[in-house]
């Protein structure tokens, strides 16, 4: 009973890094509006500020560096220090006034991002019981989706008045105004004014991490990272010393396919969900950035009770079946959009729900859990590091892309929505043909019937 608790307890505390990573993607994109207009930005760089965000390529560096990291000097050191550097970025995002301020603070916040999720996913199934692995995950996929939901309600509460309405947010008048005015004088407003609800959304975000590094840097060490860090002995080796095991070794290559196949392409469509969502809403969908993330809100909490009824049964079920069933709604969602159309409220309700229950049961989840029960404790970070370098950085290309398929007015939706069907029918084919059969086995059972002992 005592381990449970253990287990819990430290999954609560990593799970605060996918609070952070997903509420920094978040946080972006409900004020993604309100920067275009105050810095004047294209969708050029709309693109770019995605392509380098926690929610592509400065993820993709992080997680590269953070796996192998994690592997060489210990989960715990990246919790010892890897906050400070996602405060750094905040801060600078909190700060900024023009748009390369803005893009160093995005992608300094996306590195740390991308640092910690290798460790925190390897760290949780780790130190989780065999019968409670998916159940950890879950719940710490329940704090990827708790972030936004808390990040989307501050932006509702704090949005300013849009162009042609005189409505805003309960807070923005006693909160955004009066600081605004207490910070840079009696003369602000506009464009400045609006965006200083997405400096404080910011801020909120800097408080969390602060939080987080104060209850990360106390764990205790994986306690199979030192065991195989004591079976190794004295081998030297470089950080990326793995590298070679890794893409020599024919199953981790198989692993890599696999993973890749279910998680690059569900990613390229989540990625553009997480950081365009409310900005597709406002163009093509024509509302308003206060009812775009009230909305968003709505999904978010569906969000959050489809990823509790996840992980209370993904360890107790036929995981083919759930896994097919979570992105065959993924599917549907994008079938609906497109029939019934993005500029239609019933559309984009519709849409809202069903999307909201495929990220409960989410290819992300299986992705956490199936990456690290699939690698060896020797390189398990480093292998998921790789994996979301992989997967970042293409969402990266994808994302400049895609605000040129999409139009500065979302005149190309209904092609991209075509393209997202249709990658995430790869992922669905890929991931309900080959699911493993894990479910139920210790980490080290799992090693020894995939490797043997060629490791």
């Amino acid at each position: 009973m005592g381990q449970k608790k253990s287990s819990l307890k430290s999954t609560i505390a990593v799970s605060l890094t996918n609070y952070l990573d997903a509420g920094a993607i978040v946080a972006g994109a409900s004020g993604l509006t309100l920067w275009q207009n105050y810095l004047g930005l294209t969708e050029g760089h709309l693109g770019w500020l995605n392509a380098i965000s926690a929610n592509c390529l400065g993820a993709a560096i992080g997680a590269i560096i953070g796996g192998f990291l994690a592997d060489k000097y210990g989960r715990k050191a990246i919790y010892t220090y890897n906050m400070l550097v996602y405060m750094t970025g905040v801060a600078l995002i909190m700060l900024s006034v023009n748009f390369p301020m803005l893009l160093a603070g995005f992608l300094v916040t996306g590195i740390s991002v991308g640092v910690g999720v290798p460790a925190s996913w390897t760290y949780i199934s780790e130190n989780s019981e065999v019968g409670n692995r998916g159940r950890n995950i879950g719940i710490s996929q329940m704090a990827w989706g708790i972030g936004p939901t808390i990040i989307l309600i501050l932006g509702t509460l704090l949005a300013p008045p849009t162009s042609g309405s005189d409505s805003a947010g309960v807070l923005f008048g006693p909160v955004v105004e009066t600081l605004a005015t207490a910070i840079a004088g009696s003369g602000i407003e506009g464009t400045a004014l609006n965006v200083f609800s997405s400096r404080l959304v910011f801020a909120s975000l800097f408080i969390v991490a602060f939080i987080a590094w104060q209850l990360q840097r106390r764990l205790d060490e994986s306690a199979e990272w030192k065991a195989e860090k004591a079976k190794q002995g004295s081998q030297k080796g470089s950080v990326f010393s793995s590298f070679g095991s890794l893409f020599t070794n024919k199953v981790n290559i198989r692993t890599i396919l696999f993973l890749a196949g279910i998680y690059l392409t569900w990613n390229l469509v989540s990625s553009v969900m997480g950081f365009f969502q409310q900005h597709i809403y406002e163009t093509a969908g024509g509302l308003s950035n206060q009812h775009a993330n009230m909305l968003s809100v709505a999904q978010w909490v569906i969000i959050i009770v489809t990823t509790f009824f996840f992980s209370m049964i993904v360890d107790k079920v036929n995981q083919r079946w759930l896994y097919f069933f979570g992105v065959g709604m993924g599917v549907l969602a994008w079938v609906i959009i497109v029939t019934i159309g993005v500029n239609s409220i019933a559309g984009l309700l519709f849409f809202t729900l069903i999307w909201g229950i495929q990220a409960g049961v989410s290819v992300q989840s299986f992705y956490a859990l199936w990456a690290s029960e699939l690698f060896p404790a020797k390189y398990r970070a480093a292998a998921q590091g790789v994996m979301f370098f992989i997967v970042r950085g293409v969402s990266a290309l994808w994302g400049l892309g895609f605000v040129y398929i999409y139009g500065p007015n979302g005149e190309g939706f209904t092609i991209a929505a075509y393209i997202m069907m249709g990658l995430l029918l790869i992922s669905l084919i890929i991931g309900t043909v080959w699911t493993p059969q894990t479910r139920g086995k210790t980490l080290e059972q799992i090693t020894k019937e995939r490797y043997g002992d060629n490791i």
